[in-house]
């Protein structure tokens, strides 16, 4: 099947790292200029750190203009804290669109935003190894879904 994941990744490249360790995908930097064609794919990824427990608003809004109807789609983030629910704007774009989720992925990553800084940051050292095999399991998972 032929994959893209529209993503934003910046400060430590921890979402980046988690889409590299997936497999082959094409990457798409919602960030890059061009024109990304997603109706060409057969699935579509959204992924992003987590900010204020949203997923970042150039994933959001490269979703709402270009996510094609009735598409495969999964959400990926990474988060120094916690992330459960960020893909919910993305899950409503789905839904408007009559897209199928196949599933969601999350790790921790490396966190030194605003007053994590001053500790040094939280979620040192991740994501790890664990973190990147889990992250290929849950991609060659959705091989499995029908």
């Amino acid at each position: 099947m032929k994959t893209a994941v529209c993503y934003y990744s910046r400060h430590h490249g921890n979402t980046l790292k988690v889409l590299q360790a997936m497999g082959e995908i094409d990457l798409i930097d919602v960030t890059a200029p061009g024109e990304a064609r997603l109706e060409d794919y057969d699935r579509i990824g959204f992924a992003s750190g987590v900010y204020f427990g949203k997923f970042h608003q150039t994933v959001v809004d490269f979703a709402r203009e270009r996510l094609p109807e009735k598409k495969d789609i999964f959400f990926v983030c990474t988060c120094g804290s916690r992330w459960k629910g960020a893909e919910q704007t993305l899950e409503g774009i789905a839904k408007e669109r009559r897209c199928r989720v196949l599933g969601k992925f999350g790790c921790r990553g490396y966190d030194t935003f605003g007053p994590f800084k001053l500790v040094g940051g939280i979620a040192k050292g991740r994501p790890n190894q664990k973190d990147l095999d889990a992250a290929r399991a849950f991609y060659c998972g959705l091989e499995d879904r029908p």
